[in-house]
């Protein structure tokens, strides 16, 4: 009898210690395939169209000013919706350089921080300007996303060309050709002196102006946070 009970007591024993062991991995493995399918990346290096929402000027803008815009064409990827058109992007404006008045070209450097989803859905990202084709007399600097105003060296040649053809003119029509003479040095010099008082031209960007961003960095995404194309 003492024999049978210690059996008994020793095979309960071994299922007690047997049965804990075995739940926990079944426990691990339930959830790893969720996490996996709610994951969705934004490729570095993906180029997102955008319209600005507001006008920036360097004759105004701040270094810290926000910028508003907004995708006007959707990122698809694998039949995948990543970025709607009509998504918000917010910025901010990293350097300003206004023109000189003898030399510099006026200059605008922004930086994109934010994707505003039309649900709410809020991303943080690096982004930079990449291109600007809706705006005139404008064009890309280096690497880094800034924007600048074309050179006006031919403006100003011409201003100091008409200034002394100008005085050349009513000098000659006062004293002759002599007249002519010290009226075109006297209007060339006026001309040479407006051209060195203006200040060059502004980087303007009016509303509506369409930019090209580049995603400089892999942004992920939660999917369950973006309907699936036709819903």
């Amino acid at each position: 009898m003492r024999t049978m009970l210690t059996l008994l007591l020793l095979s309960a024993l071994a299922a007690a210690q047997a049965g804990p062991g075995t739940q926990p991995k079944l426990a691990a493995t339930s959830t790893t395939p969720a996490t996996t399918a709610n994951e969705l990346t934004i490729p570095a290096g993906t180029k997102v169209p955008l319209a600005l929402k507001h006008a920036i000027s360097t004759k105004s803008a701040r270094e810290g000013d926000a910028v508003y815009a907004q995708t006007t064409f959707p990122v698809v990827q694998n039949d995948r919706v990543l970025i709607p058109a009509g998504t918000y992007v917010q910025g901010k404006i990293s350097r300003v350089q206004r023109a000189g008045r003898i030399k510099g070209r006026a200059e605008v450097l922004m930086h994109f921080t934010t994707l505003i989803y039309p649900s709410g859905y809020t991303v943080l990202l690096p982004g930079a300007v990449e291109n600007v084709p809706g705006a005139d007399k404008t064009s890309m600097k280096g690497q880094e996303g800034t924007i600048r105003q074309d050179s006006q060296t031919g403006q100003k040649v011409g201003t100091v060309a008409g200034t002394a053809g100008t005085g050349a003119v009513v000098g000659g029509l006062s004293h002759g050709g002599k007249g002519a003479a010290v009226g075109a040095g006297v209007g060339g010099a006026v001309g040479t002196a407006i051209a060195l008082l203006t200040r060059g031209n502004d980087v303007k960007l009016d509303a509506g102006t369409t930019l090209e961003m580049v995603i400089q960095r892999e942004v992920p995404l939660d999917a369950s946070r973006i309907p699936a194309a036709g819903k």
